[in-house]
């Protein structure tokens, strides 16, 4: 027989906690990811239906479209080049840091490849290629550590302002001093045969490249979760004045941070030019949207490794539907950056405030 003390809590009732269950789902990581592509969905359906079109007929053309057999190996090629841009995005977003260079980076890895492979044919064409492209670009994305560390010039705004200068650059090399011969296309010569990435069996769209960007995705989610590097870099994210008392260079870390991003955003455009047609055309790597795809799936990730693959999935299914959708249900493919959009400015302002809330915190 137990004896009661008298001190004992009254039991919750039932309303406090299912409030307090209801505050801790609220809070939960993938609340506010979800909520943006609901909110991104509703409003799409609020133009349709304004439209005088329905919004059902008009989401369903675009999953058949892009899931149908006949389109799924378009639909992986498209999964996989946003996919390596969602990495040039979610490695320097790790330590808190935009990088909006994309286009930039991905224009310069496609220049490197196209000028070397075209250089070197041979067995090890390809691989040299995707090496320069690396480099090149990945030089180029490192530009923007030093410039924030001694300039005091963010990440954000210098990888924003540069990115027009590279691609600027390429489509002058690509008019006039690499320009095909008798052209009447702003493009380079193609490729010879053995400076052609790989193809994979039964596949038209879909080559080698689709491995190396998983496999770049396998690096990147070893690095993060599995190395001091990965550690120090959700550190410095979650709070940068913290990282820098324990003793972390956050200078040396955005500098490799940025340079990483540039070089996946750079093979990703090498892998673009040594696919068919086999050359560098002007505005042909940055007309598909693979960096804006890829900023909002790294976003929407939150920079997480595990989740890109799945957040890819979303963007390069309103990519390749919104075709379909435009066909059959004479809705216009730019609805499918509007959702993007809306997905990306949701997920941007929760990081002001939580950046604003941190600050005020630190105070």
């Amino acid at each position: 027989m137990t004896v009661s003390t008298g001190t004992e809590a009254p039991p919750e009732p039932r309303s406090a906690a299912a409030r307090r269950l209801l505050g801790v789902a609220v809070r939960h990581p993938a609340v506010v990811p979800l909520g943006a592509v609901v909110l991104a969905l509703l409003i799409g359906a609020v133009i349709i239906a304004a439209a005088g079109l329905d919004p059902l007929v008009a989401y369903a053309a675009v999953l058949e479209g892009a899931l149908e057999p006949g389109s799924l190996d378009y639909t992986f090629s498209v999964w996989g080049f946003t996919c390596g841009m969602a990495l040039a995005a979610a490695i320097p977003l790790r330590m808190g840091e935009f990088n909006l260079g994309g286009n930039g980076q991905l224009v310069l890895g496609g220049l490197a490849a196209v000028v070397v492979a075209g250089a070197l044919p041979g067995p090890f064409a390809v691989p040299l290629a995707l090496l320069a492209a690396a480099v090149l670009a990945g030089g180029f994305g490192a530009i923007s550590a030093p410039l924030a560390t001694r300039f005091k010039i963010p990440i954000i705004i210098s990888t924003l302002l540069l990115s027009p200068v590279a691609v600027a650059v390429v489509s002058f090399l690509i008019r006039y001093p690499l320009a095909e011969r008798g052209s009447g296309v702003a493009q380079t010569a193609q490729l010879p045969e053995d400076a052609r990435m790989w193809r994979l069996p039964e596949l038209s769209y879909s080559n080698v490249g689709l491995l190396v960007i998983i496999a770049m995705m396998i690096v990147f989610w070893i690095v993060d979760s599995r190395t001091a590097v990965g550690y120090e870099l959700r550190v410095v994210g979650a709070n940068r004045r913290f990282g820098a008392y324990g003793g972390i260079v956050v200078g040396r870390l955005a500098l490799g941070a940025m340079a990483a991003a540039g070089a996946a955003a750079g093979i990703v455009g090498a892998i673009i030019v040594l696919s068919a047609p086999y050359r560098l055309i002007d505005g042909a790597l940055l007309s598909p949207g693979y960096t804006f795809a890829g900023f909002a799936a790294a976003l929407l990730a939150g920079g997480r490794p595990l989740l890109i693959p799945l957040t890819s999935v979303l963007f390069a299914v309103l990519q390749v539907g919104g075709a379909a959708m435009e066909r059959s249900a004479d809705v216009p493919r730019q609805l499918s950056d509007l959702l993007q959009g809306v997905v990306i400015v949701v997920l941007a302002l929760r990081t002001v405030l939580d950046a604003r809330r941190t600050g005020r915190s630190e105070h």
